[in-house]
């Protein structure tokens, strides 16, 4: 042992006594996940190779970022959920957006959409524009874009089971608008996997649903280049309330079996990976959501070439959209949300993000105000203009504790892994109940430890005040008229559109469902059906309503 390693000893052994003889508050020193914290942290604690486990930002195994430029190239994308009513408002929003320096669009649709029904269904009494926009159709995709370049402005849409109809609707109103497929920038999430894990909007069972992920990922390979297919989605994972270990391993799970399943169908991996894109969740617990993100840049670089053998670097690229935590968002004191989203805006951009989203603080009270909006995204220009942390690239590498919960959290999701593929892969876990269980008991505990004062939530358990008046801001309500207007909008749709196209159509799809097909350029592609019938003003509930028949409907196991 050398003289400077025989120094740091004794100071270590001098520090231990002082910190075992002095004061300590009565808390429980864990992560928000629960995984317990040594009081510090220091070079024993970390096994590294600098050039095997971190590189260079832009280089394998990108654990330092995606590009070699970072934030010091460009900004990360703005986005704000947006929508609510109908198609009219939600683009008023969109250009409000824009016009305060929003620099993408993030689309969220009402429940009736998520879920495949025309917003005059029974089923979607009560329900129209009333969580997100209400979009039964091309005309209304196309109110929704009207004024909107659709070649200059990227557009992420959020919703998973009828995904690939309402994609083909947005890829029609761009052709409607002139503009080529090809320059088309955005992405879907169509994510189903995660559905059936967490979030439960699904539209049709398991295989035919990953089927129609795989045409999406085929048909835009050749045809919209540049938009991303499919956005894999750990936030609604850690909103059902997994761990941080639980949302990084389960969504990265999903994420390789999109890519067993594109290669199964013959898809060249370097052909589609690239475009594959995830979607995570920034929690409060600021450094544990930094190494979660570092990690998962890492972990999928090593799958993605030395188990899928993709050759492409783009392939080993995860690039992904952040949001701040909505189940961090309380009702109670709801001004202490936009503090909240801040330090967890600051944790996504810290560890890398490329989009972000940062809720409003009166989202568990209603869908936001736009005074609310615009302070959700001035606290992101805040961050950008006048914090400077996006001066220096992954300004955190090298903290002993960082990088040991880097480390640490890619364990955890290696020994997912491993129990995963013990059961038969993700499918099989997920259809036995298996994830959905290891999802519910984490909730479980985080909640009786809120409930027990081990965690403590401003303005919930701790630094209560008396709100008997009722919420001291202003609430965002749609009027009940949004859904008689949607529902008028059908009848003229129905009466005006050629009643024997939509009949060939809604039959070409009904055809297509019976082949198996993930090709571009096959007839059978079911997104290809997609577009044609949405061209035809065929319905989203018409089109869904054949893969319900085609394929049958999804039930959940039971998991109690």
């Amino acid at each position: 042992m050398s003289l400077q390693d025989v120094i740091r000893t004794d100071a270590e052994a001098r520090w231990r006594r002082a910190f075992e003889q002095g004061e300590k508050r009565d808390a429980e020193f864990t992560t928000v996940s629960g995984a317990r914290l040594e009081p510090l942290y220091g070079p024993d604690d970390v096994a590294l190779d600098p050039e095997q486990d971190l590189g260079h930002p832009g280089q394998f195994p990108f654990t330092r970022g995606v590009h070699p430029t970072m934030y010091r190239g460009r900004l990360w994308t703005m986005r704000q959920f947006a929508g609510f009513g109908s198609a009219r408002q939600t683009n008023e929003r969109f250009k409000y957006l824009l016009a305060h320096g929003q620099t993408g669009l993030s689309t969220a649709f009402d429940f009736p959409t998520l879920m495949g029904y025309d917003s005059d269904h029974e089923r979607s009494r009560g329900e129209v524009g009333q969580v997100g926009v209400a979009i039964s159709s091309l005309r209304d995709m196309e109110t929704l874009m009207e004024g909107i370049p659709m070649a200059e402005v990227s557009t992420s849409m959020t919703i998973n089971g009828p995904a690939p109809i309402l994609l083909a609707f947005y890829i029609a109103c761009g052709e409607r608008q002139g503009v080529d497929p090809r320059k088309l920038r955005g992405t879907v999430q169509n994510d189903i996997l995660k559905e059936y894990q967490a979030q439960h909007a699904w539209l049709v069972p398991a295989e035919p649903a990953l089927r129609m992920i795989t045409d999406v990922m085929g048909y835009c390979a050749q045809k919209v280049p540049q938009w991303n297919t499919i956005s894999i989605s750990g936030y609604h994972i850690r909103e059902a309330g997994s761990t941080a270990a639980q949302e990084l391993a389960f969504t990265l799970a999903n994420g390789m079996e999109y890519v067993r399943r594109g290669v199964a169908a013959g898809l060249d991996v370097d052909a589609f990976a690239p475009r594959l894109s995830f979607f995570f969740d920034s929690h409060i617990d600021f450094f544990e959501e930094i190494a979660k993100f570092r990690a998962a840049r890492r972990i999928w670089a090593r799958k993605m070439r030395d188990q899928f053998g993709a050759k492409d670097p783009r392939s080993w690229m995860l690039r992904f959209h952040t949001q701040t935590a909505g189940v961090t968002l309380t009702a109670q004191q709801p001004e202490n949300n936009i503090v909240r989203t801040a330090y967890e805006a600051l944790a996504a951009v810290l560890g890398g993000t490329q989009s972000l989203h940062t809720n409003s603080m009166d989202e568990t009270l209603s869908l936001p105000t736009e005074k609310a909006v615009k302070i959700a995204l001035r606290t992101q220009q805040i961050l950008a203009e006048e914090t400077e942390v996006a001066h220096v690239i992954d300004p955190l590498a090298g903290s002993y504790f960082v990088e040991a919960q880097t480390n640490r959290l890619e364990q955890d999701a290696e020994r997912y892994f491993q129990e995963i593929d013990r059961r038969g892969g993700v499918v099989p876990a997920t259809e036995q109940g298996w994830i959905q269980r290891e999802i519910h008991r984490s909730a479980v505990a985080y909640q009786r430890a809120t409930e027990q004062g081990r965690k403590q939530i401003v303005g919930v358990n701790c630094f209560q005040e008396d709100e008997s008046g009722g919420p001291p801001i202003e609430i965002h309500r749609i009027d009940p008229a949004v859904e008689r207007e949607q529902h008028a909008r059908l009848a003229a749709l129905r009466r005006q559109r050629d009643a024997g196209r939509v009949k060939r159509a809604l039959d070409d799809v009904r055809d297509a469902c019976a082949v198996r097909s993930s090709t571009a350029s096959g007839d059978c592609n079911l997104l290809q059906r997609f577009v044609a019938a949405a061209h035809a003003d065929c319905t989203l509930g018409e089109i869904a309503d054949v893969l319900r028949q085609a394929f049958g409907e999804y039930h959940e196991p039971k998991i109690l």
